[in-house]
């Protein structure tokens, strides 16, 4: 047998057979090709100079400076946290975060009081269940003949939170409504479609939800002062007037679209009511609400007790057919759940806060936090530190948190009843917006006696806010970027 010869000689020159073939070709026509093109001076061609390479290595972190930045200005401002933390004693929390990333907390899983904190979790299960694009329509049905509503008009709610006449401006004329749906502009739908007259009555139908007008665990001080009447029937928070309320929030909204359709030429004949609508009648006219991010906004930004009751109410509506408390409790700490929330200390019992009963925890809040994010409705629908209109108007002026930082407050006085009282609540929940994208996420629940007084609360707050100043304390992402 002959001996086996070695192929790897014969395979080194097949492969380097293209190599010259294609090397010969480049010569070639490199030869014929001439220094410039006919007719055209060799001086005239430009010269593109190319930049100086980066000798900063391939695989270098100064190739993630926003990183690099980032993870050096954690160390200085977690060091800068844990000098705060001696200021929340056992019966408070705080919790921090940067971007996601924990930077410091103190008994994040202690159960306590959150007041008006719990609207930040409203908005966000609202944002995810509604929808961004979700609106609220009010509705006006009846048998229109040659100008004339044979019987009744039914006005139909449909869960707007914000109808209001252009008299009504809230019942804190500190932080009234905006974003509002005009009743008035209601009225004149109705005149435009033809309506000069109403043979009967304007008879408002709030069957959208169930007849729960204030929850079981508000207290009688708090109750239409603070929140309520809750209808998906409700207009000018059940006010007929400046100074006048109405004993039925149906009532009263037909009362106010009676008021506002005189005013537009149109005459009623009869006395305002409510009651269900007639199946089949035809659709008059209707109104929409501003799309779902500008009705948070209003929630948030003005701590409304009716508007957080109402969008909790149509959270359930959307997720079970039942526009209840319950049901929407229910859906928001199944939402929560879902996210992946620590639900151990979380106990709701209504959409606003304006309950002594609900509990929650910093590390909870501080999860929902990080879910949303400092430029979604939700952050971007929080009061902001020093401008006016909204509850955190009078913090932090004067510092470089004014005009950036924004936050949820939440108050609850709890003052002393003879028999020791509860212990007061002021939260606060929000995000620092940071130059270049991203934001530092905290909430902190100062729970105990008198700590919703100003004098009690306002040092704390204040060595918070200087806190979130030293943050970033590192080298920028330009500094730190490739070279």
């Amino acid at each position: 047998m002959a001996p086996r010869r070695n192929p790897i000689p014969g395979l080194v020159v097949l492969a380097l057979l293209p190599a010259a073939l294609l090397g010969g070709c480049w010569r070639f026509a490199d030869a014929r090709t001439p220094s410039s093109a006919p007719g055209v001076s060799s001086a005239s061609t430009n010269v593109v100079v190319a930049p100086a390479p980066l000798t900063t290595p391939l695989l270098s972190v100064r190739r993630t400076p926003s990183v690099l930045a980032r993870d050096l200005s954690l160390s200085a401002f977690t060091a800068a946290a844990n000098d705060f933390l001696p200021m929340i004693d056992s019966s408070s929390c705080m919790a921090l975060s940067v971007d996601g990333m924990a930077v410091a907390a103190k008994n994040a899983d202690v159960q306590l009081r959150p007041a008006s904190n719990v609207k930040i979790i409203t908005a966000s299960v609202a944002l995810e269940v509604l929808g961004a694009d979700h609106v609220y329509t009010t509705e006006v049905h009846g048998t229109l003949q040659n100008g004339i509503v044979t019987g009744d008009l039914h006005l139909i709610g449909g869960g707007d939170p914000l109808l209001s006449s252009d008299w009504w401006h809230g019942p804190n004329t500190k932080y009234p409504p905006f974003n509002v749906t005009a009743i008035e502009a209601l009225a004149q739908s109705i005149s435009a479609a033809g309506v000069t007259s109403i043979a009967g009555s304007v008879v408002g139908d709030a069957s959208r939800y169930d007849d729960e007008w204030y929850a079981p665990t508000w207290t009688s001080d708090v109750r239409f002062t603070e929140g309520g009447p809750i209808s998906a029937l409700l207009a000018n928070d059940s006010r007929e007037a400046n100074d006048r309320s109405s004993n039925d929030p149906v009532v009263g909204a037909a009362t106010v679209l009676t008021d506002a359709l005189r005013a537009v030429g149109v005459s009623v004949a009869g006395a305002p009511s409510s009651g269900p609508a007639v199946a089949g009648e035809a659709l008059i006219a209707e109104v929409k609400s501003q799309p779902l991010p500008a009705v948070l906004q209003e929630m948030l930004t003005t701590s409304d007790n009716n508007t957080a009751e109402m969008v909790l109410k149509e959270i359930g509506m959307k997720v079970s057919g039942r526009g209840s408390r319950e049901a929407g409790l229910a859906a928001v700490m199944a939402t929560l759940q879902s996210w992946g929330t620590p639900m151990e200390g979380v106990s709701l019992v209504d959409g606003s806060g304006l309950s002594d009963e609900n509990r929650l925890t910093c590390g909870a809040l501080l999860h929902v936090l990080q879910h949303d994010d400092a430029s979604d409705a939700v952050g971007t629908g929080m009061p902001i530190a020093g401008v006016a209109g909204g509850t955190l108007s009078d913090a932090f002026v004067g510092t470089d948190l004014e005009g950036v930082l924004r936050g949820k407050t939440g108050t609850l006085y709890n003052y002393d009843d003879g028999t020791g009282g509860k212990p007061a609540a002021k939260a606060l929940g929000g995000f620092l917006p940071l130059e270049g994208g991203g934001a530092v996420e905290f909430v902190m629940l100062l729970n105990g006696p008198q700590v919703a007084e100003k004098v009690v609360y306002r040092p704390i707050w204040d060595a918070f806010g200087a806190l979130l100043l030293t943050y970033p304390a590192g080298p920028t992402p330009a500094v730190l970027g490739p070279r």
